[in-house]
């Protein structure tokens, strides 16, 4: 059985306030001409579908009709919903559209009941489990803690329960929208971290033959059988080194190193090419090795230790689609005139915080009792957050 893995569509999406709808059109007219050209026999979508819990009417029109070609090609299509998305509205008509091989998971009560699909080796087990927020899933699902790893693991445990009770050899796939360690993070993610603890261990998915995972947007192999797609389409910078792509898995009978007999990357269009510069904005501008970047989406970071006049006007002459610029003075980091993005670079919010508290108290750091408070808060903006996006 071919199993086509993507994820992190995020649609509704803006690039620097390029609108991406065309390229999201273009995107997803690959994805229903991938499915016939490669015989595909079940689509698998791993959450992230929209890129807000209220998307605008056009990218819930692509979906729609995005949905329609599937079904017509006769392909099941199992999707969940990622943290992006609203779970309930995203569930509206799942029950109708399964009737047509769309198999909409959204709803963590329904973890533990498969869509079975069947080829020549048997019955394949396919499990969605949607982004689960801990504090809003936890006592539902039975966890422990309210953290991401109590409750991945409880809804795990519901997935083998169901497996044990079903025939010897039947195959095992999960689609999960997760953070799992050993994973590199892009820009362009929403932060979940729970209680300063944003990862999952990759063995809480112990048991199954194939985990098509979502949240990511770079396509990841944490194991021949942890995947992540990544997102078909760039969303901010950081990902100018991706290669965009979907995942075809082949699932043969199960053997001794699993049931997996191959596992492929099939290209997504790129609507435009990614460019980073760097470098003294006169240079830039003479500089042929940069020819290739003409015509491409452009970030260019000066490093002039005076702010050039009309840095943009002149830019754009030379490289017409820059879209962002960033000022990043020749300096060293300790430098006290070094700008306020240079020393939050590559801080989460939970240690920007922390540092801040240190500083207003010169220098005394937070101990264990206060940075706990600390990230109580925060998981408390995140939950009710994700409280009110339910609620719309």
């Amino acid at each position: 059985m071919r199993l086509l893995h993507t994820s992190d569509w995020h649609l509704g999406r803006s690039f620097h306030r390029v609108g991406l709808l065309e390229a999201q059109t273009a995107f997803l007219d690959h994805l229903v001409a991938t499915v016939h050209a490669h015989r595909v026999d079940a689509v698998l979508v791993a959450g992230d579908v929209y890129d807000r819990a209220v998307p605008p009417l056009p990218a819930v029109e692509l979906f729609d009709t995005a949905l329609h070609r599937l079904a017509e090609a006769g392909v099941p299509t199992i999707m969940i919903s990622g943290n992006h998305d609203s779970a309930r509205r995203l569930g509206v008509g799942a029950g109708l559209m399964e009737r047509a091989g769309i198999h909409l998971r959204t709803d963590p009560a329904g973890i533990g009941t498969p869509v079975v699909l069947t080829d020549a080796h048997g019955d394949i087990a396919l499990y969605g489990l949607p982004y689960l927020e801990p504090a809003l899933v936890r006592e539902q699902l039975g966890a422990e803690k309210a953290g991401h790893e109590a409750v991945l693991a409880a809804a795990m445990d519901r997935v083998r329960a169901d497996l044990a009770g079903r025939p010897a050899g039947t195959r095992s796939v999960v689609l999960a929208h997760a953070f799992v360690a050993g994973g590199a993070p892009s820009d362009s993610e929403r932060d979940i971290t729970v209680g300063g603890v944003a990862a999952v261990p990759t063995g809480i998915f112990d048991g199954v033959d194939y985990v098509a995972l979502g949240h990511l947007h770079g396509s990841q192999t944490l194991t021949p059988r942890v995947r992540y797609s990544g997102s078909p389409l760039a969303y901010s910078f950081s990902e100018a080194d991706h290669r965009k792509t979907m995942w075809l898995v082949e699932l043969g009978p199960t053997g001794p190193d699993g049931a997996i007999t191959g596992a492929e990357r099939l290209d997504c269009p790129v609507p435009r090419p990614l460019g980073r510069i760097r470098g003294r904005l006169d240079d830039l501008l003479a500089d042929p090795a940069l020819t290739p970047h003409e015509q491409s989406w452009v970030e260019a970071t000066l490093t002039d230790p005076v702010r050039p006049a009309e840095p943009m006007a002149r830019l754009t002459e030379r490289f017409p689609h820059t879209l962002s610029l960033v000022f990043d003075p020749e300096r060293t980091g300790d430098d006290p005139g070094a700008s306020y993005a240079q020393r939050l670079r590559d801080r989460t919010d939970q240690q920007i915080a922390e540092d801040f508290v240190a500083h207003v108290r010169a220098g005394a750091a937070l101990d264990g009792a206060e940075r706990t408070v600390l990230y109580g808060a925060f998981d408390d903006v995140r939950v009710d957050t994700a409280e009110r996006e339910v609620g719309r």
